[in-house]
């Protein structure tokens, strides 16, 4: 179920706007709420041995940096903070019928994107419970689609993991 659609709640949820085909590396974007204020900043830095995206806050504080894994069987990209992994984002070997990528978490459980994540329609979960949605029906706004996350989530972990899925799907950078 949507987590908006057809639910009084509404002020729980947290939306936010995203770019499609996010940034290459060596560029910056903004993450807005749905109010349009600037909440998380894409920072593509080119200065490392690998090219890294900085998930940062409007003050400039690192939350998170997202490196892809090279040499590997699979697409993956690794999620810090501090040095320290936190979660990896792996694109599915076989996918019949629907896009998918698993999300393997460090000290929690893990997590699953899975849906049309070309056409940015898709849903993150959590042992089968929906934790956010991306959508590109929520906003009019030429080359851009939302990212709905549910009450008590790390939003800020989420619009990483969604960050690496836009990567790996695009092929940006």
């Amino acid at each position: 179920m949507p987590l908006l659609r057809g639910r009084r709640d509404e002020a729980r949820v947290t939306r936010y706007r995203m770019q499609e085909k996010l940034v290459a590396i060596g560029d910056d974007f903004w993450i807005e709420n749905e109010a349009g204020q600037r909440a998380f900043k894409v920072n593509g830095k080119a200065i490392r041995v690998r090219d890294t995206l900085v998930l940062e806050t409007p003050n400039g504080e690192e939350l998170f940096s997202i490196q892809a894994k090279m040499l590997h069987v699979r697409d993956t990209m690794n999620i810090e903070r501090g040095g320290r992994k936190v979660a990896s984002v792996k694109k599915a070997l076989v996918s019949p019928l629907r896009d998918r990528f698993s999300i393997d978490v460090e000290d929690g459980d893990d997590l699953e994107a899975k849906g049309n994540i070309v056409d940015h329609e898709y849903k993150i979960e959590r042992n089968g419970d929906q934790v956010a949605e991306i959508s590109r029906r929520w906003f009019r706004v030429r080359d851009s689609y939302g990212v709905e996350v549910a009450p008590g989530q790390d939003d800020a972990l989420l619009l990483a993991i969604t960050v690496c899925v836009d990567q790996m799907t695009h092929d940006v950078g």
